[in-house]
């Protein structure tokens, strides 16, 4: 068992805020919170404070497989970073504003079940559809 964390990151041509908020709205998330074309998120729940509980279902679209990702927040900075608790491990989202973009940096706990490069990459997919949610033909829709 390794205890070392996974990191992933994704660079967003927006601001922080704008970032923030389609990370963080059920409205949003739902439109972007799976790793593979095949699976889709639909529904989310986000109760955005400290013991606040975060709950999304994810589903493959053929309906085999599906589970609810359920976290408790631990800590959070509006705009900033979120941490929150899920079976046991942690994971943290930070937000770093930089000229016109902002840096989404993930650090999580991994399982014990699966490859550890299959869940970076598995994240890293989720996180790189979140940057593809507003991107048409390399250019942001309506993030500024």
């Amino acid at each position: 068992m390794t205890t070392k964390k996974i990191t992933i990151q994704a660079t967003i041509l927006a601001n922080k805020l704008k970032v923030w908020d389609y990370y963080t709205s059920p409205e949003h998330i739902t439109k972007w919170n799976f790793a593979d074309p095949s699976w889709h998120c639909p529904t989310a729940s986000n109760d955005l404070k400290v013991g606040g509980r975060y709950v999304a279902r994810m589903e493959a679209k053929d309906g085999s497989f599906g589970f609810d990702f359920e976290a408790v927040y631990t800590e959070i900075l509006i705009g900033e970073k979120i941490t929150y608790e899920f079976g046991g491990r942690f994971s943290t989202v930070e937000f770093k504003d930089e000229i016109k973009q902002t840096l989404v940096t993930i650090t999580f706990d991994p399982e014990t079940e699966n490859a550890i490069e299959l869940q970076r990459n598995g994240w890293q997919s989720i996180l790189d559809n979140f940057k593809k949610r507003k991107t048409t033909n390399g250019r942001m829709k309506n993030w500024w």
